[in-house]
């Protein structure tokens, strides 16, 4: 079997897609609290900008899956996978359309529409670009691949609310806090204008439209006469396990983020105003950097001792960028310096995995259930620090879930990966579970919720890894075929 070097002419293009998707979706926390006091509503009505964002991945999934089924044949495997990615950025292009009557017209409603037409055209472009990025090269790296990309993705989500605040609310110098509608309407058709110009350059790039799935299978498998061939790709265990994996993972990673800003001004916590917690938040954000720029080292195409370099000191650039970033923002910056600590103990658990996606989701997830446990058993500014290395050992897991689920899928692919988008609504259902319990015993132990999303992330992995060997798949050398 002949070794694939991936193609990183292509991948390059194709990974400006998962930037948009963080830029966007880490943007729409800026929107949050500019509508609620524009529209004067509650703090619940004020959530229904991540519901409308959330649930359109969900419907998005759900009308791909049925148009397959009318036509008989999988979309993607029809129109291309390219194809695919430039009719969701179209799509999403008319969501940002909305804005502007949605501004003119003072109206929430229509704004809401508008998000939720730009996550539908986001849930066909992830559908496409997430096994795209796996098969972009090796698949035995294909994961470290899938990580790559979202450590771009998680550049977005650190730059993007910072330029889209600048856009509402004007230069953070100039002290600027107010916001009125008319001035959001500005940086959504700016990003309207770059998703378009962004479609026009995939479309003629040389990014592949169609892949060969059932090669991809094979190619995967040491003992190719164990694979199964199912009707449904919810005929194969580890895609339906897998959706729940994705489920509470993306719910662990939102509703942990969700809810720090509470025990930030709580008197457990820090006690601190509400204009004091972005930077904390931002770290958040860049601890999923962080862990992804670590994670994605498997993905280059050199020597076993640069890859360990590079896992060691890709973490750091990522971290350096953090500071950077709110050290323009004027941000005291000097006091998560200690946080460098917290990221060794991340590189550990990335080193000891050898590339392995199932072991990297066991040793991620008990690390994750360690951190929200010290959190929850200690006050200040180490109770602090353990919520937000949540981030770091969520960073790697939706590539790892990914990977593990569509493996040995075959022609079944594109079917198991619109099965997996669609439970990115995990995100709003897990957080409101928590906002529930917190509002019983309070945000300090509702992070209780986090431990058991955790503690199923930690069976996955093992289920997981037996379920494909029983296919002829063992994880281990496929991921030793990765590391020379």
């Amino acid at each position: 079997m002949t070794t694939q070097t991936t193609r990183w002419s292509q991948f390059g293009v194709l990974i400006t897609v998962f930037f948009f998707w963080g830029f966007v979706a880490a943007s729409n926390d800026i929107l949050i609290p500019v509508f609620k006091k524009a529209f004067n509503l509650t703090q619940a009505q004020s959530q229904y900008v991540a519901v409308a964002f959330y649930v359109a991945y969900t419907v998005g999934s759900l009308i791909y899956v049925a148009i397959s089924k009318v036509m008989g044949l999988d979309l993607l495997n029809r129109i291309g996978y390219k194809n695919g990615i430039c009719l969701g950025l179209v799509i999403s292009a008319l969501g940002t359309l909305l804005f502007y009557p949605a501004a003119n017209t003072g109206s929430f409603n229509l704004m809401l529409s508008g998000l939720f037409i730009v996550g539908l055209g986001f849930s066909l472009q992830q559908i496409a670009a997430n096994p795209l990025a796996i098969v972009i090269g090796d698949p035995k790296t294909g994961a470290q691949r899938l990580t790559l990309a979202g450590g771009i993705n998680n550049f977005g989500t650190t730059i993007g609310p910072l330029l889209v605040s600048v856009a509402i609310f004007g230069s953070v110098l100039s002290g600027g806090t107010e916001a009125s509608i008319e001035s959001v309407k500005t940086p959504y058709l700016v990003l309207g204008v770059a998703f378009i110009l962004v479609a026009i350059f995939l479309k003629f790039s040389s990014v592949p439209n169609h892949i060969d799935l059932e090669k991809l299978s094979e190619s995967e498998a040491q003992d190719s006469s164990k694979l199964i061939h199912r009707k449904s790709a919810l005929g194969y265990p580890q895609l339906v396990l897998g959706m729940i994996a994705i489920f509470v993972y993306v719910g662990v990673e939102v509703s942990t983020i969700s809810n720090l800003p509470a025990y930030l001004e709580s008197p457990e916590g820090l006690g601190l105003e509400t204009s004091q917690i972005a930077p904390f938040v931002s770290l958040y954000w860049a601890s999923l950097m962080i862990g992804r720029w670590g994670g994605a080292a498997g993905a280059f195409n050199v020597g076993a001792g640069a890859k360990r370099w590079l896992t060691l000191l890709l973490p750091y650039v990522a971290f350096g960028v953090f500071l950077a970033v709110n050290a323009i923002m004027k941000h005291e910056v000097s006091q998560f310096f200690g946080y460098a600590a917290v990221i060794v103990l991340m590189i550990l658990a990335t080193l000891a995995s050898k590339g392995n996606p199932a072991r990297m989701l066991l040793y991620f997830a008990a690390c994750g259930i360690a951190a929200l446990l010290i959190g929850m058993f200690t006050t200040g500014w180490t109770s602090v620090v353990a919520f937000i290395s949540v981030g770091l050992f969520c960073s790697t897991m939706w590539p790892c879930i990914f990977a593990l689920a569509i493996t040995g899928l075959g022609d079944k692919t594109n079917q198991g990966s619109s099965l997996l988008i669609m439970m990115i609504m995990g995100g709003g259902l897990v957080s409101l579970a928590q906002g529930l319990l917190a509002d019983k015993v309070g945000v300090h132990f509702s992070f209780i919720v986090g431990v058991a999303c955790f503690a199923y992330l930690a069976f996955y992995a093992i289920a997981a890894t037996r379920t494909l060997r029983n296919q002829g798949i063992d994880l281990d050398k496929l991921a030793a075929g990765s590391g020379h």
